[in-house]
């Protein structure tokens, strides 16, 4: 059984698949070629720091219903089902915000993303309203759609159909991850969730079967502005979350892994626990402690664990 690997940047950090086969390693590349154009493609369509992609087209049409790509059309429609279900903990018109706290440069390039109009200042995601008949998109107000939290699972997602008939592979897009199959001991893939306050360590290894694993965490970006400012801001206040340092949820996909992953870490341990077991999914969130709460049945999944 061989094994190949490739790692491009794509999505605002390094990609790599991992890919498990009996097959001839010129069509494993093809594949896997394929896998990374699905990757490209959805940040292409769903980037807020790209001013020609369709989300960004999308903030200059307020008042006026849009029809956007399917990729988009799905990606804010799956988000907005999120922030209703959450009572906007998780809310995709978060972009401004992350804008005015340094989150305004292309990862690539470096080059600030402007906008052309003043935003308002209160928004939320029931001034986005969407037509699924005629795949409308209509801004109520003035916003930035961010829909980061689910377009690096969806883009996930999309490459992993790409390697569906592969006897097993892993995707790491920087904490979403996607396992397959078995590894090329194998074995069930193994995946590590980081520890919160050493870069590099491993606090917990998780052994997963077919599954997205997403880790959403306060180390993983800061504010170019303030060191102190991290990526993952409670929309409904503009404040930081400090019940945990990071969120950990399993699911049978990345998109809702990784979404479920950033809204269990804005409500906090107990709310965030217990939005994971109504919706039946498994997850661990670490507190400043480095306590591991668990759902119900995370613990069937816990391979090993470090010492503190």
């Amino acid at each position: 059984m061989g094994k190949l690997v490739q790692s491009q940047l794509c999505l605002g950090t390094r990609v790599t698949i991992q890919v498990v086969s009996t097959r001839p390693k010129d069509e494993v590349d093809i594949q896997m070629e394929q896998a990374f154009s699905a990757i490209r493609f959805v940040e292409q369509v769903c980037s807020r720091f790209d001013e020609e992609s369709p989300v960004r087209r999308l903030t200059a049409q307020v008042g006026n219903p849009v029809t956007v790509p399917v990729i988009l059309f799905e990606a804010i429609r799956f988000a907005l089902q999120v922030s209703a279900l959450t009572g906007g903990a998780f809310d995709p018109t978060v972009g401004q915000v992350m804008e005015k706290h340094g989150f305004n440069r292309h990862y690539l390039t470096g080059q600030e993303v402007e906008l052309a109009f003043q935003v308002e200042e209160s928004v939320s995601y029931r001034d986005v309203v969407i037509d699924e008949p005629h795949r409308t998109v209509l801004l109520l107000k003035p916003l930035v759609l961010d829909l980061g939290a689910v377009a690096k699972g969806l883009a996930v997602d999309l490459a992993a159909k790409e390697l569906s008939d592969c006897e097993g592979f892993s995707i790491d897009a920087g904490g979403d991850i996607l396992v397959r199959g078995q590894n090329p001991q194998q074995e069930p893939w193994r995946v590590g969730i980081a520890h919160p306050l050493r870069k590099g360590d491993t606090l917990v290894s998780l052994q997963v079967p077919d599954m997205a694993v997403c880790t959403s965490g306060n180390y993983e970006r800061v504010s170019p502005l303030d060191e102190t400012i991290h990526h993952l801001l409670d929309p409904r206040s503009g404040t930081l979350p400090s019940d945990v340092l990071s969120s950990t949820v399993l699911a049978p996909y990345a998109m809702l892994a990784d979404a479920f992953s950033t809204a269990a870490f804005i409500l906090g341990r107990e709310k965030g626990l217990q939005l994971l077991e109504d919706v039946g999914l498994q997850g661990v969130l670490i507190t400043p402690s480095l306590d591991l709460h668990m759902t119900s049945q995370m613990e069937r999944y816990i391979y090993a664990r470090t010492n503190n």
